[in-house]
């Protein structure tokens, strides 16, 4: 009887932790990294990236529309910080939509097209009304949501 027991008290156990989020767990879950991910666009349009250790991991990898790879946290914001005070001095990035896609409850996959105001690349080309898209993994750790990567495309016109 005891085996019995056990055996049902396992399975009502691992039946419960295989149960999915609730969709107000979810959406949560959704404010949450879509907040996230917005306090990163306050970061890229003021230049600056203040406190970004409040949305991005210590180990944050960063992809450039060139192709440009950026590990780490302190050397991220080190080259996004520069090029802010070069050619994207002034530049905003204002975000069409969000696309959250969650693949674990702690990991969301989430897709941002955007809009550029008027820019100039270093190679001396003009860019009007360009639109990027930009995919960041956002992780949650300690209870919060965290950009661990981010990856940005020009779009095609």
């Amino acid at each position: 009887m005891r085996i019995v027991f056990l055996a049902i008290s396992c399975f009502l156990l691992l039946s419960v932790s295989a149960v999915p989020q609730t969709e107000v767990q979810k959406s949560t879950a959704e404010a949450g990294v879509i907040a996230t991910v917005k306090k990163f666009y306050d970061g890229f349009n003021d230049g600056r990236f203040l406190r970004a250790e409040d949305y991005t991991t210590s180990d944050w990898i960063h992809i450039n529309p060139m192709g440009g790879q950026t590990i780490g946290r302190d050397a991220t914001l080190k080259d996004v910080r520069t090029v802010h005070q070069s050619f994207l001095k002034g530049v905003t990035d204002t975000p069409e939509s969000y696309n959250v896609k969650f693949s674990s409850p702690d990991v969301a996959i989430v897709v941002v097209p955007s809009k550029l105001s008027t820019l100039t690349l270093p190679d001396g080309v003009k860019r009007e009304n360009a639109r990027n898209i930009r995919t960041f993994v956002v992780v949650k750790r300690n209870g919060r949501w965290l950009i661990q990567h981010d990856q940005n495309t020009f779009i095609s016109p």
